[in-house]
């Protein structure tokens, strides 16, 4: 089965990404993390043979621990630029490039402000709003997710 600390790994995966669910099944049994509302955990482990009860005493302590675990940070205030599809984040056309922007840079609706790399194609994202660049939240070649907060905007 698994251990508490796979268990919370895969939690804390749902509730980064703002998975609806992960379900994993192997032999041993089943395995649920849902991560709408409030989180929860369901472990199904299923009997080896038939007629054998399944005990699930392990249920309840798990599904406690992970409560405990602590929630993101909130993001500051202003304009929050969030990724429109999933991909690899990039700051600049090329590598030799300078960025398109920098924190402090003054933009406009409509500037570009990165690519966003999904499936071998280069897709710019543009400013829906005019402001100075304040934070700049992942690294330049970083994996993002759909509606992940890339920048802010103020």
């Amino acid at each position: 089965m698994y251990t508490i600390d796979e268990i919370k790994e895969l939690a804390k995966a749902v509730s980064e990404y703002k998975l609806e669910k992960i379900k994993i099944k192997t032999d041993d049994g089943e395995l649920l993390i849902a991560g709408a509302a409030p989180q929860s955990v369901q472990v199904v482990q299923s009997a080896v043979s038939a007629g054998v009860p399944v005990v699930q005493t392990a249920v309840p302590s798990v599904q406690a621990e992970i409560q405990e675990m602590p929630e993101h940070e909130e993001i500051p205030a202003g304009n929050i630029v969030k990724a429109p599809i999933v991909g690899t984040f990039y700051a600049a056309a090329s590598p030799d490039e300078p960025p398109y922007v920098k924190v402090g840079d003054t933009v406009k609706k409509g500037d570009v402000l990165m690519i966003i790399e999904s499936m071998k194609l280069m897709n710019e994202v543009t400013s829906d709003f005019d402001g100075v660049v304040e934070e700049i939240l992942v690294s330049n070649g970083e994996a993002v997710e759909y509606d992940q907060p890339i920048m802010r905007i103020r």
